[in-house]
Order: C-alpha cells, then structure tokens, then sequence
C-alpha cells in the first residue's frame, strides 16, 4: 500500500480517536503512536514507522500539534533520537531494534554518547578505552569524557578498543553499554556556565554482554560514522521557523529597545541575520536530501556554520546589551536535563556558546572534512594510519 500525505492524516485520525490526547496518559499516547507507525514515518513497520517517505513526517507532526497531542520530549532525548536510533536501525540485529527503539522514542529511556576520553578527544580513533573477550561477554575499562545526559541515561553508545595490534582505525568496536551495570561511573564537570551539563564516566571492570555488540567485531569506527554524521545533522540541521534559535532574541531586543542601537551593530545584526536565515534554509535543504539516504559529510559543514553563527549572534547580544548583557541568572551548581539556549540570559548564551565549536567534533575537524570529503582537496599527511595502536606514541 502507498503511503501518502492523505493516509497519514487518516492514521492520524485514527490515532487520536482511539487515544484522545486530553484523556490519554502521555506515555500510552506514545506508545500507541509509535505502535501505529507515526513516530518516524520513514522507518520500517513495526519499528515505529510505516516504511513512508522522510518528507512526509511534518504532516504528521502537523496533525498532533493542532490536536494538542504531547510530544516526547525531543530536546530532552536528542542524542537517543539523533544519534543512537539511525545507527541501531542500520547495523542493529532485529532482537536489538525492537529491544531498544520503542522505549528510546517515548523516552522511557534516556541514552548518552561514550565515545570522547582525555587522550582522545579530536582524534577519536586514537581512544584507550579496552574492551577485553571473555567468554560471552566483554569486560571493559577506560575513561570518557564530556558525556551530556550521563546522569539521566539508561544506556549508552560506547566505542571501545578491541584489538591493540591493528592500526587505531581497524581496532574499534561499538556496544550498547547499560549505564546502571556495576563499574559505570559517572561524575559531573562543572562548566563555565556554573551548571553540569556534560559529565565524565569511569569504566571499570564492565560486563557487556556480546549480543550487546553492535556491528561486526574490529567495525566500530564504520559504524561510529553512521553516529557521527547523523550527530552533526541533528545538532547543525535542526528545523527552525523564522528568527528561530539565537538570532530570535537579539532581533527582539533590537526591536523592543531602540535606545540600545548603534550603526555598527545594526549592520552586524543584519548580516548576522541574513547568514541565520542562510544557515536555516540550508538545513532545510539538507533534511530533504536526507530522504534519498544516510546523511553525509555535508553534515558537518551544517554544524561548522551552527557554531560560527551561535558564538557571533551570543557576542552581539552581550554587546548590544552592555552592562545589563554580563548578568547571569542563576550560578548555582544545577545538573540539567536539557540545554535551554533561548530562555535563559544572554551572559548564558554568551558562556554556552563557547561549546559549540567543540562538542559533536570540533571545527578543526570538522573543516578537514569538509575539504576532503566535500571539496575534494588533498587530505593532511598522516604518519600513523598504518601504524599499530600499541606502537602510537603517546
């Protein structure tokens, strides 16, 4: 059967009929949205989608919206929705998907990234993180660092060293780590924001059963791509209205007090303006290419543009602003849920901002790819490609 813009209004008819959003639990209503196949739309039936076209999910999420049907929370769940369901649903067994989709759409459970450490930050192949066979399982023991939501997930992607003999590349393999397993640590990292939103996670003596492994054993850097590339999508790519993100309240101050505009700014606020409305459009462009297939290394240009306009429009801001623009609300040690980048004070946005050209792969890495992988230019030398882990120096 053809799926179609009409028959999803239909389903979705029939959706909030059997479920009425003012009368039904909020979790049964997710559960029954994602047992009718309105959860991803494009994923396969019985996995929450309807095997329909990726474009046609804003007719559903239209039709809820305008029912006050509740959403999962997707801020809240960003790194499950983004990050760890297209790479579960691409080299996840049929056993995993049903085990883990379902409950990572309603946010039943919340998942985290393992894949940062000390010594293996912008190169992450390098990471030290071992993973050793034992039997059925694989018993793991290492560091990560800058883990957002480590403190609320249940389960985490993890990227571990499993054989040291092999260049850093070649030696990797990617698990499903269950975060209250006896030997997961996980200990805040005050910001410069005075808040804990990132964390670091000690490993010791984990047990990770094989059938937990995703992927093929010595394929984990494969797989972590599916991870990253769709990482730099959900964090550059996101959808937007119109002075949506942070160009929305410099524009609204700029609006409502004109006592604070000076020339300069003003020709800075418009060509801040006009690079946000590129950047967003262009999202727009790249979401819809999403539908031919998995997201490519046009991702990570998306996030460099993300983290060059959030760190100028948040300067502006403070700028424009003046004194009023360096306070800050709230210093006290919070361990957020999730990053609230437009309702919090501009001394925040300033401060948080900082951040984006670091996490979801910094912009130096991220402007290697994009002149290798996109450009086409000669990549960097590189001595240690065919060198054993063992024999790095480090």
């Amino acid at each position: 059967m053809t799926i179609d813009a009409a028959e999803l209004r239909r389903r979705t008819g029939e959706l909030l009929d059997a479920c009425p959003p003012d009368t039904t639990d909020r979790l049964d209503f997710l559960r029954a949205r994602f047992d009718a196949g309105l959860a991803w739309v494009h994923y396969p039936e019985g996995l929450g989608g309807l095997g329909a076209p990726r474009s046609l999910q804003v007719v559903v999420d239209a039709e809820l919206e305008a029912a006050g049907a509740p959403d999962n929370e997707p801020r809240r769940i960003g790194i499950g929705l983004g990050m760890a369901a297209p790479t579960i649903l691409k080299y996840g067994t049929e056993e995993q998907k049903q085990r883990y989709l379902r409950p990572l759409w309603t946010g039943e459970e919340v998942w985290c990234q393992l894949f940062s450490e000390p010594g293996a930050g912008s190169d992450l192949a390098a990471l030290g993180t071992r993973a050793v066979r034992e039997g059925d399982d694989w018993v793991v023991n290492g560091q990560k660092v800058w883990t957002s939501s480590a403190h609320i997930a249940r389960w985490a992607i993890l990227i571990a060293r499993t054989d040291p003999d092999v260049p850093k590349h070649a030696g990797i393999t990617y698990f499903l780590c269950d975060m209250t397993d006896p030997g997961v640590e996980v200990r805040p990292l005050r910001q410069i924001t005075g808040e804990a939103e990132f964390n670091e996670v000690f490993l010791t003596d984990v047990r990770i059963p094989d059938s937990r492994r995703l992927g093929a054993i010595g394929d984990g850097w494969k797989v972590a791509q599916t991870t990253l590339n769709n990482e730099r999508v959900a964090i550059g790519g996101m959808r937007l209205p119109r002075e949506g993100g942070m160009i929305g309240p410099v524009a609204k101050t700029w609006r409502e007090r004109p006592e604070l505009r000076t020339h300069d700014l003003h020709q800075r606020l418009l060509k801040l303006w006009v690079d946000s409305e590129v950047s967003r459009l262009t999202a727009e462009r790249l979401r819809q290419q999403l539908v031919a297939g998995q997201p490519g290394p046009e991702g990570a240009g998306m996030k460099l543009a993300f983290a060059r306009l959030n760190q100028e429009i948040s300067g502006l801001e403070v700028e424009l602003r003046g004194e009023e623009g360096l306070l800050y609300d709230d210093w006290t040690m919070r361990r957020p849920e999730l990053v609230d980048f437009v309702g919090r004070d501009a001394g925040y946005r300033y401060l948080r901002s900082k951040g984006n050209s670091i996490e979801g792969g910094t912009s130096e890495v991220l402007l290697n790819i994009v002149a290798e992988r996109v450009l086409g230019l000669p990549s960097e030398p590189r001595t240690d490609k065919d060198v054993a882990w063992k024999d790095l120096a480090r």
